[in-house]
Parts: structure tokens; C-alpha cells; sequence
């Protein structure tokens, strides 16, 4: 079996800036009760004429660009999301046609916020097994299309965005060295999107009259399940490698909520300097979490050839998982 290693990530957000300020002037709050609870700043907001394809394609040129390969090398596109264009066909088929990747096998997964980790975990098991040789990886949303602006308690924590990994096989000791993925269905609804679906139809006035096309979550419930999940996968994967916290270079954790983070980080007893946060900029974008700080971190010189890269992320399901690297 060959190995599967990163090379290349991307990402891509949109220009429209909503800041804590902003939305003072839309619900009852502040910036100050937002940022002590939250730790985020500002988030992105996809204009008219922008849609989770919009972001996902322009990751994944800039992913493929680094990477040095053509999108008609790809042998697969896998996208997370829980906000596709359409119910079907499956936006990565959209987004097979926006690249160019004529022979690359193309689906969408649901595992909201752990999306990223979900796919990447597929695609390396379909590379070690000889089955594609390159793969391209994708988390993508645009939240603001089901969040509630009325809604001050889930409002102010989404953001829209995507980011982007080319996966390809490889020899040697770099590489993702292990992916771990895990789901909890006992509290599906604790954080969802109840309209739109086979119980609730778009068709259906009570889905309109009852605001049912939006997010719901019971946040308090949330944060307790994330942090140990968090910290479940993060062990996971560092048993299965035989390594202890100390030998993480970087962790990177989906960008929820900052004080999930910090919770997180301390039960792992990982240092502030060596966990990348860039949440106060961009919000909580879903599955497109990850990979936009992968990339970020990526491309200013935060992770360096050798480094070990921890991920770990939780998500709508409930699901949860963590990927390992060495890069």
C-alpha cells in the first residue's frame, strides 16, 4: 500500500466583511458580549451571485496550483458541506465541470463541521489502496444562506468560505500518517437544520410559518459534547501513532468557538504558541474550517517540512474526527 501525502492547499472567502459592530446594528447584542463568549471578531458573507461552488472551485485551483498538477490528473473530488447549490446533482459534479476534471470520480459528504476530516479520511484510504492516485479534498459553505439573522444566539457565530487539499500517493515517512473518524447519532438534534428535507418540504407552509429552513442548536449541549469528542479523536489518533502531545508541532482544531479551543488544548496540554487559531477572522465556517487555517497556516510559514500536524474537528450529527501528518 502507498502512503498519501498534502500537496497542495487552497482556500478562497468572500470580500464582504461582517464585524461584531455590524450586527449591534441588526439584533441585541454587542461586540464585547460576542467576543468574550465566541472569541470572534468579524466573519465573511458570500454576495448575491456567490454559492458554495463559487468558493469551493477557487480553492481548488489554488490547491491544485501549489500542488503543480492539472485538474484532468485528479481521480477523485470529495466536497463537505451541509450548504451544497442544490439538493442534487452533487455540487463536487458542479465542480468537476468548473475544473476540468474530466476523469475524476466527484461526490458530496455530509458530516457538517467535520466534513473536511470525514473526506480526507476517504480519500486516503482510496489512495493507500491503489484505487486514485490523486485526490482533490474540499470543505465548502455558505451558512449565511440558513442562519437565522433574527437569532442573536447562532447569528453571530457562522461564516461562508471554502478550503481546499490535493491529496496524492507517495513513498517514505511524510505523509498523513493516520485518520480517525467518529459520529454520535444519540444527539442529531441538538444541532441541525430541520426545513428543506423529507420531513419538513420546502413545499410544506409549516416549514416556511415555523422558520424551519434554518440552523438549530442548543449550544450549552454542544460545547460539552465537543470538547470531550475533541479530545477523544485527538487521542485517537495519537495512540494509534504512538506519540504523546509533546510531539505536535501545530494543532489545528475546527474554528467554532474559542473557548471550545482552549478547553481542548488544555486537556491535551498543548501550549497557546503551538494551536492555530484564526477563528476572530472568519467565523464558524463549517467544514470549511479546517482546511482555510490548513492553508493559512500553510502558506505564512506556520508548519514546516517535518512538522506534526494534529486536526480535530467536531460537528452537526454529531460527528468527530481527527487526521494526523507528518509534513
Amino acid at each position: 500500500m502507498s502512503g498519501a501525502r498534502i500537496t497542495g492547499t487552497g482556500s478562497s472567502l468572500p470580500d464582504k466583511i461582517l464585524t461584531n459592530r455590524d450586527l449591534e446594528q441588526m439584533v441585541e447584542t454587542s461586540d464585547e458580549w460576542i467576543t468574550t463568549r465566541t472569541g470572534i471578531k468579524e466573519r465573511r458573507i458570500a454576495a448575491e451571485g456567490e454559492y458554495t461552488s463559487t468558493f469551493a472551485a477557487e480553492a481548488g485551483r489554488r490547491a491544485l496550483a501549489m500542488a503543480g498538477i492539472g485538474a484532468d490528473e485528479l481521480d477523485l473530488i470529495i466536497l463537505g458541506t451541509v450548504t451544497p447549490d442544490f439538493p442534487f446533482p452533487a455540487t463536487a459534479c458542479i465542480l468537476q465541470k468548473e475544473l476540468g476534471a474530466h476523469k475524476a470520480t466527484a461526490f458530496d459528504l455530509s458530516a457538517a463541521c467535520s466534513g473536511f476530516l470525514y473526506a480526507l479520511s476517504i480519500a486516503t484510504t482510496y489512495i493507500r489502496s491503489g484505487m486514485a492516485k490523486k485526490a482533490l479534498v474540499i470543505g465548502a459553505e455558505v451558512l449565511s444562506r440558513v442562519v437565522d439573522w433574527s437569532d442573536r444566539n447562532t447569528c453571530i457565530l457562522f461564516g461562508d468560505g471554502a478550503g481546499a487539499a490535493v491529496v496524492e500517493a507517495c513513498e517514505g515517512e511524510n505523509g498523513i500518517l493516520s485518520t480517525h473518524i467518529f459520529s454520535n447519532g444519540s444527539h442529531w438534534d441538538q444541532l441541525y437544520l430541520p426545513g428543506a428535507g423529507s420531513r419538513n418540504p420546502a413545499s410544506n407552509p409549516r416549514t416556511i410559518d415555523e422558520r424551519l429552513y434554518y440552523i438549530r442548536m442548543e449550544g450549552n449541549d454542544v460545547f460539552k459534547h465537543a470538547v470531550r469528542a475533541m479530545e477523544e479523536a485527538a487521542t485517537a489518533a495519537l495512540t494509534a501513532n504512538a506519540m504523546s502531545p509533546s510531539d505536535i508541532s501545530l494543532f489545528i482544531p475546527h474554528q467554532a468557538n474559542r473557548r471550545i479551543i482552549d478547553a481542548t488544548a488544555k486537556r491535551l496540554g498543548l501550549p497557546e504558541e503551538r494551536v492555530f487559531v484564526n477563528l476572530h477572522h472568519y467565523g464558524n465556517t463549517s467544514a470549511a474550517s479546517i482546511p482555510i487555517a490548513l492553508d493559512e497556516a500553510n502558506r505564512s510559514g506556520a508548519i514546516k517540512a517535518g512538522d506534526i500536524v494534529l486536526m480535530d474537528a467536531f460537528g452537526g450529527g454529531f460527528t468527530y474526527g481527527s487526521a494526523l501528518v507528518r509534513w
